[in-house]
C-alpha cells in the first residue's frame, strides 16, 4: 500500500486516477494549473482497500456480489443492502480517522463537502458519474461517517447494475474520497465547454441556478441557460442566447446538510448571472478545456462576487 493514505489537491495530478479518482484527480490538475478550486484532500483509494482487507470483508463481499443476478431489481437491492451494512458496522481505523480529522483542521473550514471519487471513473470505459454519493455540509462530527458511506457507494444499487452493465464486476474498481472545504453557492450550475445536443465545437453552455448545485443536478429547477459563442483567438465574446427560467424554489444549508427554500418573490423571474458574469465564467471554462485538452463538463458555484470551480470531467458522449 502507498504510505501516503491522505494527499491535498496540491500534490495530485490528472495522472493519480488510479490512486485519487477522477474527481480527485481532476480537482488535484485543476488546483495545480492555477484555476479557482476550493481547497481540499483527497482520502485515496489504496485506504479503502486496506480497511476491507484488515476488516476481513473481502471474501463476504466477493461472495454477495457473486450472488447477484443483476437483471433481477430485488437481487441488486438485497446485495446492495447487506454490503453496506457491513461495511457501516465495521469499526473505522482509529490512526486513519485522528489523520483525516486533522486534514481537515488544517482546511479552515466548518462545512465540507464529501465525495466518492471512483478509480475507474471517467474513463473511456465508463463514467461512474451520478453512480456513487456525495455528501454536502458535512462537519467534524459527522466527517468520517461519511466518508464510510462514500466508501460503501460503491454498492448501490444502482453502482452495483451499473457494474455488471459495463462488464466491470470482476475488474478491481475502488474509491477515494474527496472531502473540500464547501462552498455556499449562491449562485451555481454547469458548464459544457461544448454544445452537448448539437455537439457544436463553436459554443458553450452555461446552466445557473440560485443556491446550491444539487437541485440542478438532482433535476429539481429548471435553470437558466445561456448560449456562448467560443471565438478561435480564444474568448468568449458573445452571448448568442438565453433562456430565463422562473426558480420558485432553491436548496441551502441547514444544520442537517441541505434544505429546500423558497426564492425571494423578487428574485424567482431574473436571471441569474449578469452577462458580465456569464463571460467571466466562460472565460474560466475554455481556459479549463484548454488546459486538458479536452471537451469538459464543468460543475461550478458562485459566492461572495467570486466563482469557484467545484469539478471538471470529460464529457463522454461526444
Amino acid at each position: 500500500m502507498n504510505r501516503e493514505v491522505i494527499l491535498r489537491f496540491e500534490k495530485i495530478s490528472a495522472k493519480d486516477i488510479f490512486i485519487a479518482g477522477g474527481k480527485g484527480a481532476s480537482l488535484g490538475e485543476m488546483t495545480r494549473a492555477g484555476f479557482p478550486v476550493p481547497p481540499g484532500f483527497v482520502v485515496l483509494a489504496s485506504v479503502f482497500d486496506k480497511f476491507l482487507a484488515d476488516t476481513d470483508l473481502d471474501p463476504e463481499i466477493e461472495a454477495k456480489m457473486h450472488e447477484v443476478n443483476y437483471k433481477d431489481i430485488n437481487s441488486v437491492d438485497r446485495a446492495s443492502n447487506e454490503i453496506r451494512e457491513l461495511i457501516s458496522d465495521a469499526e473505522f481505523p482509529r490512526d486513519l480517522g485522528e489523520k483525516i480529522l486533522k486534514e481537515y483542521s488544517k482546511l479552515g473550514a466548518k462545512y465540507v463537502a464529501v465525495r466518492s471519487s471512483a478509480t475507474a471513473e471517467d474513463s473511456s470505459v465508463a463514467s461512474w458519474a451520478g453512480e456513487l454519493e456525495s455528501y454536502l455540509n458535512v462537519t467534524k462530527e459527522n466527517l468520517l461517517e461519511s466518508v464510510k458511506k462514500c466508501w460503501s457507494s460503491l454498492f448501490t444499487p444502482r453502482a452495483i447494475f451499473y457494474r455488471f452493465e459495463k462488464s466491470l464486476h470482476k475488474k478491481p474498481v475502488s474509491v477515494a474520497v474527496v472531502v473540500q472545504k464547501m462552498i455556499q453557492s449562491e449562485v451555481s450550475g454547469i458548464c459544457f465547454t461544448v454544445h452537448p445536443v448539437t455537439k457544436d465545437k463553436g459554443q458553450m453552455v452555461i446552466e445557473a441556478g440560485y443556491g446550491l448545485g444539487e437541485a440542478i443536478v438532482g433535476g429539481k429547477i429548471t435553470p437558466d441557460t445561456y448560449i456562448i459563442h467560443k471565438y478561435t483567438q480564444g474568448k468568449p465574446t458573445t452571448i448568442l442566447d438565453k433562456n430565463i427560467s422562473r426558480q420558485e424554489t432553491m436548496i441551502i444549508r441547514n444544520t442537517k446538510g441541505t434544505k429546500e427554500v423558497p426564492v425571494p418573490k423578487a428574485k424567482q423571474g431574473k436571471q441569474k448571472l449578469t452577462d458580465k458574469q456569464v463571460l467571466a465564467l466562460a472565460d474560466i471554462c475554455m481556459k479549463i478545456e484548454n488546459h486538458c485538452k479536452y471537451p469538459q463538463d464543468i460543475e461550478w458555484g458562485f459566492e461572495n462576487s467570486q466563482f469557484y470551480i467545484l469539478q471538471a470531467r470529460p464529457i463522454t458522449t461526444l
